[in-house]
């Protein structure tokens, strides 16, 4: 006799507040788990960037060095370096360490509103208000740009990197795609300023958020609409949007305090989560967990799909 399989159980999603954390940065522009998930980056409109236990929220490291806002930030897939990105035109590689710069570069002509570092974490990408997207060698002494992406007509807003591929999308209302092995580049027009992008988790789709308070799955090979998201509010600033860990359900920010969670396939609002009084500005994802970071004004808040267990007798790592 051949017992019946168990039921799926329905995917978890973070709605338990775990812990705020009052970053004393100013505004906090952009909050970013790194790459196991273990560390958060906070971007300050102090022109700070700060490092923090996720098990804790306690503050690790604080790096100072950019003159103006720091507007985003990536980790490296081993911990070992973080890049960030400001309104001063510059984009600076920190040694996670010592707290250290590494590496300086300037060459865009306006402020810098993305960064990212490949899977190697050999080359960062930095998208800026002046519509290029430069390319720059980490492990040269030099500091000259490698390659420069100049298509898009307007400022760059957010770009994302899955190994040889980018994403990018643009105040122009284009997302970009580029295959860089390949030579390619596909483009497809959405009609209202991007202010986010970013793959799906198994690679085949984009999802992007415009200032017409829609989010959008598109087909990454052949742009064809797969779903649209609506309900939240973006009319004036650029936010965050994302996929779950399992690519069940797309997340946004909102300009009336929430996060908003749509089931993938039936595009109807799961989950409105409160967040604060302020506009939801910037979100993370956990790579393989279901942790969600969200930031609002001047603090982070760290949600989980159960109640945080107070008794966990997790080490804190160091430093």
């Amino acid at each position: 006799m051949a017992f019946p399989a168990p039921r799926p159980q329905p995917p978890q999603l973070p709605q338990h507040l775990h812990r705020t954390i009052d970053c004393q940065q100013g505004a906090v522009r952009a909050v970013r788990f790194n790459a196991d998930g273990n560390y958060l980056l906070t971007c300050g409109s102090d022109k700070s960037l700060k490092l923090w236990s996720v098990s804790r929220g306690t503050l690790l490291k604080a790096y100072c060095g950019h003159g103006y806002e720091v507007l985003d930030a990536d980790g490296s897939y081993d911990n070992s370096q973080v890049c960030s990105c400001s309104s001063d035109k510059t984009v600076i590689l920190w040694d996670v360490a010592s707290g250290q710069v590494t590496r300086k570069l300037r060459g865009h002509a306006g402020k810098i509103n993305c960064v990212r570092f490949n899977e190697e974490a050999s080359i960062i990408l930095s998208g800026s208000i002046d519509g290029t997207v430069r390319c720059w060698d980490t492990r040269s002494q030099r500091m000259d740009v490698i390659q420069i992406l100049d298509d898009a007509r307007d400022g760059v807003s957010s770009l994302k990197v899955l190994e040889h591929e980018v994403l990018t999308g643009s105040v122009d209302g284009r997302v970009r795609h580029y295959d860089l092995r390949m030579g390619q580049l596909n483009a497809d027009f959405i009609n209202s300023p991007i202010t986010c992008v970013c793959f799906s988790q198994d690679g085949q789709c984009t999802l992007s958020s415009s200032l017409d308070s829609t989010v959008r799955l598109l087909d990454k090979n052949t742009g064809e609409m797969l779903g649209e998201y609506t309900g939240h509010q973006n009319k004036s600033y650029k936010m965050d949007c994302c996929l779950s860990s399992k690519d069940t359900h797309v997340l946004s920010c909102s300009e009336d305090g929430h996060v908003y969670y749509w089931d993938l396939v039936e595009g109807s609002v799961t989950l409105k989560l409160p967040v604060g009084k302020g506009v939801v500005q910037s979100l993370s994802i956990h790579p393989t967990e279901p942790l969600l970071l969200t930031a609002t004004e001047g603090r982070v808040q760290v949600w989980g799909a159960e109640p945080e267990d107070t008794e966990d007798g997790a080490m804190e790592p160091s430093e």
